[in-house]
């Protein structure tokens, strides 16, 4: 369009804007826009959000007055972002509006959530938890009302499902189970935010007051999250090495270990069908609502009796040919529920399309009947197949946790054009100039060059950082080399650590040595009798120096009846560094180190559990 803006067209515009400015201050900042990108199903890559920040604000003050946003929505207009602004006058069909849910919101604020996804979610917990004697005072919660909104409010199920997901993220010991008060349910949301970072939930701009509120979007948001991790703990090679039976022609173990648990599921699903003879897809949302292709898939991979704990399951084809698309979709859920599998969905979602519901739909069905076989005589070089190291986790966890886009799901090849290392630096407040960035989508031709480039720039800008990177080229970020990609991470994560302490202690500069001085003082004006010299103290491996140092933080907080003392055994130190890591994240500290770490006394994830508790200390003085 173009001409002047009617009146009417102005009013649109003024409406559009007060519903983007979350927080009424008559601005839009960064987080308000992303906010309603990511609302309006448009979760673009940081560095087109930026781009997009960086037009609309023309004065360069790094918010959009309403002028700023109606001179420029003209060019807008034609574009995605101009009809992204429009979605959210118009919801979609089971989308509920509600009061304003964060920290930046303010009363009278309209946020969205899916009724689908409150019942799709509160149905999988009833199931998930139904035996958990902890979880009785809540369950069943029934999907139709808002139970699952008040049923998260004292922390309990939260951790649970992370320790779901997860397994063994959370030491039961340190979930406050009996009379809860407004503080030890406090603590449990902090164990549950904190443990969910810590196996790479992004919950910034979700605390602990917004869970006890039972805020719909931020709960259903984080509950996502954890689910979905769990559901695609196995889709992942070096778990299940049956997966090698998706090979295609000419390809390595190598290229399908490049591949998410997203494009592996849609890989599985398409070998099923294929085998039925039935036609590929290529999504699970607009390609599965006439329900045919879940027909095919449930008849292959339903158990044929081959298998002593897995009896016969034929499944019922008539319904494949029912002309209702609602009740097509109804007849084949009868026959996943037939084999456990009626999770997620319901009709109206299948025939929806719903691709986050659907999509977990797939991935159950995968986790309990995958239907596959380890490829045997073929030609693999299955010692290249390596799982992920405990460090590798760790550093993956923590990207993600702060929201790099786009999201890592293997470390080494997902860093390998740069984008996510962009994202680090500019967490560690570096200035990455993204006109020198190669942006997907790559061009088919010269794709390689133009990663490259990106890592050559990456290292560029860490020599600038001033980062130790001798011997370390682009080429080795490009070739996924794994010591040198390692090398580069950890100083981001460190760098990032100091960033957080000097900003609590107003810009002094931070190092080890200050962190060991702060731990040791902090521990003897507490009266307690461990110290440490430094981060490779053979003493560390008994937690005990992290235990007292987090009762000193928060007096009377750690049981010590709890805690091994004296000759350890190294199941001793193992039970003494779970305690420890989940009490630190108990208490506040963002603590994404393993207590193996702790028992091991790995210097790097040490320093980082001392530095999360100096940062916690530091908070309250």
């Amino acid at each position: 369009m173009s001409g002047k803006i009617s009146r009417e067209e102005v009013e649109e515009m003024r409406e559009i804007f007060r519903k983007i400015d979350l927080d009424n201050d008559n601005h839009i900042c960064d987080y308000e826009l992303h906010e309603l990108l990511k609302n309006a199903g448009h979760d673009v890559p940081g560095y087109m959000f930026r781009e997009i920040m960086q037009k609309l604000d023309r004065n360069q003050d790094n918010k959009i007055s309403f002028d700023e946003f109606l001179a420029i929505v003209q060019e807008l207009r034609g574009s995605a972002v101009a009809k992204t602004f429009r979605k959210v006058l118009n919801r979609k069909e089971g989308i509920l509006a509600i009061g304003g849910t964060s920290e930046l919101s303010s009363e009278g604020t309209q946020h969205s959530f899916s009724e689908e996804e409150k019942i799709a979610f509160t149905n999988w917990i009833n199931t998930a938890l139904k035996d958990d004697p902890d979880c009785k005072h809540v369950l069943p919660m029934d999907p139709d009302s808002d139970a699952l909104f008040k049923s998260v409010r004292d922390g309990i199920i939260l951790c649970k499902m992370v320790n779901l997901s997860v397994p063994d993220t959370i030491d039961e010991r340190t979930i406050n189970k009996k009379k809860l008060t407004e503080f030890t349910t406090q603590e449990n949301l902090n164990l549950a935010l904190n443990s969910a970072s810590a196996i790479g939930c992004h919950v910034v701009n979700i605390g602990a007051f917004d869970l006890k509120a039972g805020k719909p979007h931020l709960v259903l948001g984080l509950l996502w999250q954890i689910i979905k991790i769990g559901l695609f703990a196995d889709i992942e090679l070096s778990r299940n090495e049956a997966l090698a039976a998706l090979l295609r022609d000419g390809e390595t173990l190598e290229d399908l270990m490049k591949l998410s648990p997203e494009e592996l599921l849609l890989r599985w699903a398409n070998f099923h069908l294929e085998n039925a003879g039935w036609e590929k897809i290529n999504n699970f949302s607009s390609d599965i609502k006439d329900s045919r292709a879940y027909f095919h898939l449930l008849n292959q991979i339903s158990p044929k009796g081959t298998e002593e704990d897995k009896p016969r399951i034929d499944i019922n084809m008539s319904g494949f040919n029912e002309r209702d698309d609602l009740k097509r979709a109804e007849a084949m859920l009868q026959q996943a529920e037939r084999l456990g599998c009626r999770q997620f969905v319901t009709p109206t979602d299948v025939i929806s399309g719903s691709p986050k519901l659907n999509l977990a739909f797939v991935a159950n069905l995968f986790n309990k009947y995958p239907a596959l076989t380890k490829p045997e005589n073929v030609d693999l070089d299955w010692d290249r197949l390596e799982g992920e190291t405990r460090e590798e986790r760790t550093f993956r966890n923590w990207m993600n946790s702060l929201g790099v886009n786009p999201h890592v799901n293997h470390l080494y090849g997902d860093l390998q054009d740069g984008m996510v290392i962009f994202n680090l630096y500019e967490k560690i407040k570096m200035f990455v100039d993204w006109n020198k960035v190669n942006k997907p989508p790559y061009p088919k031709m010269g794709t390689n060059m133009k990663k490259l480039e990106n890592c050559n720039y990456a290292v560029d800008l860490g020599n600038k950082a001033k980062f130790s990177l001798v011997g370390i080229g682009g080429q080795d970020l490009f070739d996924g080399n794994h010591t040198l990609t390692l090398a580069l991470v950890w100083q981001l994560m460190r760098r990032y650590t100091f960033n957080v302490l000097e900003d609590l202690g107003d810009g002094q500069k931070v190092n080890d040595d200050i962190i060991v001085k702060w731990v040791n003082k902090t521990l003897a004006e507490a009266g307690k009798t461990t110290k440490i010299t430094n981060f490779k103290d053979k003493e560390i491996s008994s937690s005990l120096a992290v235990l007292e140092l987090i009762d000193a933080i928060q007096p009377h907080s750690i049981n010590f009846d709890m805690v091994k003392t004296g000759s350890l055994s190294g199941d001793d130190k193992l039970e003494n560094a779970k305690y420890a890591v989940s009490m630190a994240r108990k208490i506040g500290a963002r603590v994404y180190a393993l207590p193996e770490d702790l028992v091991e006394v790995k210097p790097k994830m040490v320093m980082t559990v001392f530095a999360c508790l100096m940062g916690r200390g530091m908070k309250q003085v």
